[in-house]
């Protein structure tokens, strides 16, 4: 059978152009369809002069000044409660922070009405974009009565509402230094960063 068809082919080269034809014409059409698809997955590459936006968190560095709700507890005056006014700086490194703060407060229980003031520098580490964890410790004084005075310890969190504005939380434990009378302090607040 293979001869027969080898016989037929010589005797008849017309019959082999039709045949290179369609092979030639598949050849081509293959190579055209790599080339098309090749062309699908090409990267283009260049620059662009649009400005990607990238999401931003709060930022914590510069001033800012707070009102404070407050509750002091200590075995010579019972518990006492009052307000003040505080004002600091923040120092945002990274997802770090450090910070300074004088704070001011009226406090009014069974025994005495008397003013207390504060120093406190604080550090701290950014949770989330918009929570910070610190820890606090500085110098506290009451500014009328009996003059104590305390080294502060303690730590806090504070959430950032708005751009402008965070709530804090803050525990700080008065050891005394002069007076003998240890002191816990709790307060809630509002700070306005400029």
């Amino acid at each position: 059978m293979h001869l027969e068809l080898l016989e037929a082919i010589q005797e008849k080269p017309a019959m082999l152009v039709p045949l290179r034809l369609v092979f030639a014409g598949t050849l081509l059409a293959a190579m055209a369809g790599a080339a098309t698809a090749s062309d699908l997955i090409t990267v283009p590459v260049g620059s662009s002069d649009v400005a990607v936006p990238v999401a931003t968190g709060f930022n914590w560095s510069g001033f800012y000044a707070g009102v404070y709700g407050v509750v002091q507890s200590s075995p010579a005056r019972g518990t006492e409660v009052g307000a003040g006014i505080a004002a600091g700086v923040n120092a945002q490194l990274d997802f770090f922070l450090i910070g300074g703060e004088v704070a001011l407060h009226g406090l009014t229980g069974d025994t005495i009405d008397t003013a207390y003031g504060q120093v406190t520098g604080r550090g701290g580490v950014l949770v989330t974009d918009d929570l910070l964890a610190y820890a606090s410790a500085g110098y506290g004084m009451e500014l009328g009565g009996t003059g104590e005075r305390d080294f502060l310890a303690g730590g806090g969190l504070e959430y950032a509402v708005t751009d402008d504005i965070s709530l804090n939380a803050e525990y700080l434990r008065g050891f005394d230094l002069e007076g003998g009378n240890p002191k816990d302090q709790f307060s809630l607040g509002a700070r306005f960063h400029f």
